[in-house]
């Protein structure tokens, strides 16, 4: 049985994992139906589109995983479900972070402005940059996949045979199988911080040219700005969230770090979905157009309601 403090965590991770499917779901039928309407779909319209299949795959996986770490821990199937939940957050959570750390690349190469060689260089080689980190993801698999292997069989080992696992060895192994993800993860930080120091820059240029006054182009900078420094910190909340439920391999009788940690990283899907419908345009447009329709359905039904 879960405590008082452990449910309400519990409710609040799968309250948050259910909103980011449903906007990750919202965003993905809106890309959907655009690559249907024009026959094509935008380097941008991909990018997005894979970060959300990803994460609604992932947020699947964390909120099953959770459970069943919480409630089946004494089925027999139980190590084989979690062996396969392994495998599956491996190949999952790489795409995840491959598609947010692209979307932070593209969005500082085509939005930053910085006269540096090296930068200008990436700028007309970005089709190379993506290339360069889908090459980084296949060469983590290969790497990672033996080492996931490892500690799957040395925590059977450990569980069956009460063979102790040294907790430094298990951390670098676990550090090395996460390598490409902590890779994209700087990068991904990298390109915002380069981009929010670029966007400062051009607002504060354009601050001292209209007297101290904002205009328009200023303001489109600044909320810029907001919505990178959410993104980043909603991206190490959710790394955050995902090293304390990997702590808690050392203390698995502690149930409400591990459920704190998932509802920490829960959130990073859930409000980033909100982040992107409300910064696109198109999006915005769309979540507008389905709010006034279910608006429009619930008046009908509450006139025919009236009428019986």
């Amino acid at each position: 049985m879960l405590s008082a403090a452990e449910g309400i965590l519990l409710f609040i991770s799968t309250t948050e994992s259910v909103l980011g499917i449903l906007g990750d779901v919202f965003i993905g039928f809106v890309n959907c139906n655009d690559y249907i309407k024009n026959k094509k779909l935008s380097k941008i319209g991909f990018i997005i589109s894979g970060l959300t299949i990803s994460r609604i795959c992932l947020v699947l996986l964390l909120i099953i995983d959770a459970y069943a770490k919480l409630f089946s821990g004494q089925l027999p199937s139980f190590v084989n479900l979690t062996e396969h939940i392994s495998y599956l957050w491996l190949i999952i959570n790489n795409l995840s972070v491959l598609f947010a750390t692209s979307l932070s690349v593209f969005y500082f190469l085509k939005i930053a402005n910085f006269s540096h060689h090296m930068f200008l260089w990436l700028k007309r080689r970005i089709n190379v940059v993506f290339i360069f980190l889908i090459g980084c993801l296949l060469i983590t698999w290969l790497l990672s996949f033996p080492l996931l292997g490892k500690l799957i069989q040395d925590d059977k080992r450990n569980t069956s045979q009460q063979v102790p696992i040294k907790k430094s060895e298990l951390i670098i192994d676990y550090v090395f199988v996460n390598a490409g993800v902590i890779f994209y993860f700087m990068v991904a930080l990298t390109a915002s911080f380069l981009l929010i120091i670029s966007l400062w820059r051009h607002s504060r240029r354009m601050q001292s040219h209209v007297s101290g006054f904002r205009d328009l182009n200023t303001e489109a900078h600044v909320k810029a700005m907001k919505i990178l420094i959410s993104f980043i910190i909603l991206y190490i909340l959710y790394f955050i969230g995902i090293a304390i439920d990997l702590s808690c391999l050392f203390i698995p009788e502690n149930k409400l770090l591990f459920i704190f940690g998932l509802t920490i990283a829960c959130m990073y899907p859930c409000c980033h979905s909100l982040i992107l419908i409300l910064t696109n345009s198109q999006l915005k447009q769309s979540s507008v157009r389905v709010l006034q329709r279910l608006k429009r359905c619930e008046k009908g039904r509450d006139l025919r309601a009236r009428a019986t």
